[in-house]
């Protein structure tokens, strides 16, 4: 008798867990994936779509510069997480001139030769990048 509740009983946890984890699957099944970013991609989309004077100018550790200074940029105003940090509840926007501002300042400090020109090309591809992914979402002015 007592091996029979034994059976019961396990088929009732194996039932239990079934459910939840069909559930489970259900509803990540209904969601669109989260993007993720890559650097190392986002590098080689960023150096593939600058204009031709800038990638002329700078080479890929130059724009691997600046896209850490970027995602500094990101990470000091809160939009961007590692994943297991807390997300703002709120709109985060983040402005164009604001940014080259910033990665100028840090270029500056650092002694690098980087133009306006060539850091906004870089960061107006790096855009174009987080776009692709589905990583940003609509300008701020578009929905209300």
């Amino acid at each position: 008798m007592a091996v029979v509740l034994v059976i019961v009983a396990v088929a009732a946890v194996f039932a239990i867990a079934a459910v939840v984890v069909g559930r489970e699957a259900r509803r990540l099944a209904a969601q669109a994936p989260r993007p993720t970013f890559d650097f190392d991609e986002a590098v080689e989309w960023v150096c593939r779509h600058v204009t031709d004077d800038v990638a002329a100018v700078l080479s890929p550790e130059d724009v691997r510069t600046i896209l850490n200074w970027h995602l500094e940029y990101f990470r000091m105003k809160g939009v961007s997480t590692n994943g297991s940090s807390a997300s703002h509840d709120g709109r985060v926007v983040v402005g164009g001139a604001e940014t080259v501002d910033y990665v100028l300042a840090r270029a500056q400090a650092l002694g690098s030769p980087y133009t306006p020109a060539q850091v906004h090309a870089v960061l107006e591809a790096q855009m174009t990048y987080l776009e692709a992914i589905g990583a940003i979402g609509p300008e701020a002015g578009g929905e209300k």
